[in-house]
């Protein structure tokens, strides 16, 4: 087995928090723009993307584990609501179209579902962000127990 130098896996994880922190004020910019704000359960992915930053914000600040772990809470938080947002954006876009045509069934149903007016993929972004967040502490040397 080929070993990764200590510089690049720094790299790597220098990289992955780069590539964490634009996504998430991206998406939190976008969802505000979208006004993504009408009920708790559109306030959820603003609210672990702003936890989300505060702990990094408090691992710059020399939090130590604890703010990792923490970070690694809130992820796993984000992956729980982007599939539950999945779910929420569907299930919104069924009843939609079962408004506007109430004969559609299956495959149709299904299609115009996935295509209607909620973007019904967009809450894979959070999922996407999770893992993103977890791949970043994987390892990491400040959670490596040191004997």
């Amino acid at each position: 087995m080929r070993f990764v130098e200590a510089g690049t896996l720094v790299a790597i994880r220098r990289a992955l928090l780069v590539i964490f922190v634009l996504g998430a004020v991206g998406t939190g910019l976008e969802l505000m723009l979208l006004g993504h704000t009408e009920d708790a359960w559109q306030w959820a992915p603003l609210v672990l993307l702003f936890a989300s930053l505060g702990a990094l914000i408090w691992r710059s600040a020399g939090g130590g584990a604890a703010s990792l772990r923490v970070f690694q809470g809130v992820m796993v938080l984000c992956l729980l609501a982007g599939l539950l947002g999945l779910g929420l954006h569907f299930q919104g876009n069924v009843e939609f179209e079962l408004e506007m045509y109430p004969s559609l069934r299956g495959f149709s149903l299904f299609w115009e579902s996935l295509t209607g007016a909620t973007p019904a993929l967009a809450p894979g972004t959070m999922v996407g962000l999770g893992l993103l967040g977890l791949a970043y502490t994987y390892r990491h040397p400040a959670l490596v127990e040191r004997h």
